[in-house]
């Protein structure tokens, strides 16, 4: 069984990581998560443009039959650390990270912390 977990952001471009993660799930049993974290820093729903993309990734779940959660959290990592161990993740799809490549980046540091429960796809950009 394969459970496929893709981390989004409220960005509209996400779909071509959505449907990366569905295609990859592909035929076999298993379920589609779509996941987005945000910091509580960053504004959420304050503006009219964050909460258009909440719907549109609302409206990308039940096109694809995916569960989505959307959370807050004062970090990120630990958070998305978690929902691979609640979920019983398999795969966990993200877009290629825009920072340097080195231990600090947000990508390489999600790899690590999960690399015993689940194996990282990074979709090049």
């Amino acid at each position: 069984m394969k459970n496929v977990m893709v981390c989004v952001t409220q960005q509209k471009n996400c779909d071509r990581l959505i449907r990366y993660g569905n295609d990859f799930l592909g035929d076999q049993k298993g379920e589609l998560f779509i996941i987005h974290v945000a910091h509580y820093q960053i504004k959420f729903l304050g503006n009219s443009q964050e909460g258009e993309a909440l719907e549109y990734l609302y409206e990308k779940a039940l096109e694809y039959g995916a569960n989505l959660t959307v959370v807050r959290s004062n970090d990120v990592l630990e958070t998305l650390s978690d929902l691979v161990k609640k979920n019983k993740i398999t795969h966990v799809i993200v877009g290629e990270s825009g920072e340097s490549e080195n231990k600090s980046n947000m990508v390489a540091q999600l790899k690590e912390r999960i690399e015993s429960m689940a194996e990282l796809v990074v979709i090049p950009s």
